[in-house]
């Protein structure tokens, strides 16, 4: 369990599938970072992965910020901030920032 922030240590999720060593799951950690970095503007939110601690800090524009356990969380806790639903294969973000190539 990570003592800064509570969560235990995940046993990986489906996106690291081919990531074996501990450099390859942190490349895939801050791949899904630098993703969620050109979806998540457009709706007011940020992300960011430092690597440091499990889990994925969401922010707002307000200054608000919460960490969720894994991508899945993300999308559950973007739509509970914003309203509304968010889809993040819309057609305007692929492409955007190398998503989806």
């Amino acid at each position: 369990m990570c003592s800064s922030c509570g969560f235990p240590a995940a046993p990986g999720h489906w996106t690291d599938a081919g990531a074996v060593t501990g450099p390859d799951k942190l490349r895939a950690r801050f791949r899904r970072a630098q993703v969620l970095q050109a979806v998540l503007p457009a709706y007011g939110l940020s992300a960011h992965d430092g690597g440091l601690i499990p889990g994925i800090q969401i922010s707002t524009g307000s200054g608000g910020e919460t960490i969720v356990p894994d991508l899945s969380a993300v999308w559950v806790l973007a739509e509970k901030l914003t309203g509304r639903p968010i889809d993040p294969l819309d057609a305007r973000f692929l492409g955007a920032g190398g998503v989806g190539s």
